[in-house]
């Protein structure tokens, strides 16, 4: 992989990890666009994926830090339990990367008929959400658990995490800003602890990394274009414009289809 491949995937990675686009689908496609095999390139892979994490930080910042703060209160206050809910949404996708994670690999071999089929599932999911009924509830276990089933679905390469959790939400009568923080917290959990679980049994040889600048160049443009992805989002949500979104991976999906 050189700088210009690692820049594109990067920036790829920030965008669409928040973006209702699905970023491991827009990744396969641009791959196979690129000629890239990153599925031999782990450390590249686990690198952009704790940028956007990072990213996450600072833009909850303020709310991470509320969240801390009260929960080591020790106390069974609002805090906590929203913490808790957090680590319980966090259940379904623990299990699948635990139980099936040689099953789910299976899927990501480049396969564009796949990848555009599930961006057709997106599309569908942002609709429904965008044309539901408008509700104000906050976020239940009940709630925090089905958005946990939608997340762990998202394993699938085409089918966007923070669409499906979302729209999901929305769907259960969430208030936006609610449900569009929820959704960017949740995150935080699985991604940490796949990134851990590739670093401790990865292959790491040095046929299966890439170079120390197009790791940096990766890890850089996928900081940015995650901090800039995940705001815009966040402003997206409040103001109900996933219909856009909706229509975009209707078209990518196709288009990814037809090229299959």
């Amino acid at each position: 992989m050189n700088e210009i491949q690692a820049l594109i995937l990067g920036l790829l990675q920030g965008l669409t990890e928040f973006l209702p686009v699905s970023s491991s689908g827009h990744l396969e496609i641009g791959n196979a666009v690129l000629g890239v095999k990153t599925g031999n390139n782990l450390l590249f892979a686990v690198t952009v994926h704790v940028a956007t994490v990072l990213s996450t930080l600072v833009v909850f910042r303020k709310d991470i830090l509320k969240l801390l703060t009260d929960l080591f209160a020790f106390q069974w206050n609002e805090s906590t339990q929203y913490v808790f809910k957090l680590l319980f949404s966090a259940l379904p996708v623990l299990v699948l990367g635990v139980f099936f994670a040689e099953q789910i690999e299976q899927f990501f071999t480049g396969n564009l008929f796949l990848v555009g089929s599930m961006l057709l599932i997106t599309a569908g999911l942002l609709a429904f959400a965008h044309f539901a009924k408008k509700r104000n509830s906050q976020i239940t276990w009940g709630k925090a658990f089905i958005i946990g089933i939608a997340q762990a679905l998202a394993v699938m390469p085409g089918i966007s995490r923070s669409g499906a959790t979302i729209a999901t939400g929305l769907l259960l009568g969430t208030k936006k800003d609610e449900v569009a923080r929820f959704s960017f917290l949740m995150v935080l959990v699985p991604i940490l602890g796949a990134a851990f679980l590739d670093l401790v049994g990865g292959d790491f040889t040095e046929e299966s990394t890439v170079g120390t600048i197009p790791l940096l160049v990766g890890f850089i443009t996928a900081f940015i274009s995650g901090l800039l992805a995940c705001s815009l989002m966040i402003r997206v949500v409040k103001r109900g414009k996933l219909i856009y979104f909706a229509v975009y991976c209707l078209i990518v999906g196709l288009i990814a289809i037809f090229a299959a």
